[in-house]
């Protein structure tokens, strides 16, 4: 058997894709999550589907997570996707993103270093860079995050650098840019209610299941509406796997972006989203959410060089599989 990973938000979005990739791979893993926001469901789902010596899952904090790793011996590495992540929210209630963010990561390097638990992968952001200088963004870009949410990404990984001199810790920070889709098979997918993607709700939209609306501002981009980098969700847990492979391998710490190089306004998703399901579905106005930055690309040379990894899905890949995710499961997880 390959080793053990310790899944930290594993009932949220990505976490719930991630631990059905690791399984897929023949990974064993330890899911923890409060299921506050994230959901038990794809979790029983996979347990059936892979058995309860593959998944073991437990429903606890962050802050009591010290508890896990006493009854779990096997662990070897941790890949923390656990997080308060909505920017709007961050602009609104900056004491959840604070409190949540980096209290609860503080408690699981705690529990981690104190259990010799010393290799971990975290979900970190591009809103750590804040409005970009320059495109696309390297992670040699200044740090200037505009948003609580991006500020209490920033101080999570000071905190993994401080653990990392001073109790031998070993990682692998990973900044996403905007994650859509679903798995391939359609088996797993967003289920927040609402949902604060744009591909997921155009989709949403698509299939009437919930009446879509522009969340956004008008901005300088040559269409007015932001632009940003759309990378699979199944291609951004697969770059996990490379991450926690070379970890594994005893290699030594990074900070790598994963995008696609590539970027797509608000409207060319839309008209994406309308070519693909054939269906003109009407787009209303909404007040447009705080926080948002105008234009996002990553550079992606590091994680090709460093991981060896690369996008394989296309945009249009990532709205077919939410159209099978939306399909099946037209109001998400029901728990």
């Amino acid at each position: 058997m390959k080793n053990t990973i310790l899944v930290t938000g594993a009932g949220g979005y990505i976490g719930s894709v991630a631990t059905y990739v690791f399984l897929q791979n023949g990974y064993k893993v330890i899911a923890v999550d409060n299921f506050t926001t994230g959901y038990k469901q794809p979790l029983d789902e996979l347990q059936k589907r892979f058995g309860n010596s593959m998944l073991t899952i437990y429903e606890t904090d962050l802050r009591k997570i010290a508890s896990v790793f006493e009854k779990e011996k096997g662990i070897d590495i941790v890949v923390h996707y656990a997080a308060s992540c909505l920017v709007d929210e961050s602009v609104k209630n900056p004491y959840k993103y604070f409190e949540n963010n980096v209290g609860g990561t503080n408690s699981l390097l705690k529990a981690m270093t104190d259990a010799g638990v010393l290799k971990l992968v975290f979900s970190s952001t591009c809103a750590v860079y804040g409005e970009s200088q320059y495109m696309p963004i390297d992670e040699k870009h200044p740090l200037a995050p505009s948003q609580p949410y991006g500020a209490s990404k920033q101080m999570v990984e000071e905190l993994i650098a401080w653990y990392a001199q001073l109790k031998q810790l070993n990682y692998v920070i990973l900044r996403y840019f905007n994650v859509c889709g679903a798995t391939d098979d359609g088996l797993i997918g967003d289920s927040k209610k609402p949902s604060s993607l744009l591909m997921q709700n155009a989709v949403r939209g698509a299939l009437n299941i919930e009446p879509f609306a522009l969340t956004c501002a008008e901005v300088d981009t040559p269409d007015k509406t932001p632009i940003r980098d759309y990378v699979n969700v199944v291609d951004l847990n697969e770059a996990h796997l490379k991450a926690l492979e070379y970890l594994m391998s005893g290699k030594k710490s990074e900070i790598i972006n994963l995008g696609t190089g590539t970027g797509n306004s608000v409207k060319e998703i839309i008209e994406k989203v309308r070519d693909i399901t054939g269906v003109e579905f009407p787009v209303g106005k909404s007040t447009p959410r705080v926080g948002d930055d105008v234009k996002k690309i990553a550079d992606i040379t590091k994680a090709r060089h460093v991981l060896g990894w690369a996008p394989k899905r296309s945009v249009a890949d990532s709205v077919n599989a939410l159209v099978k995710w939306y399909t099946a499961h037209p109001h998400g997880w029901e728990k």
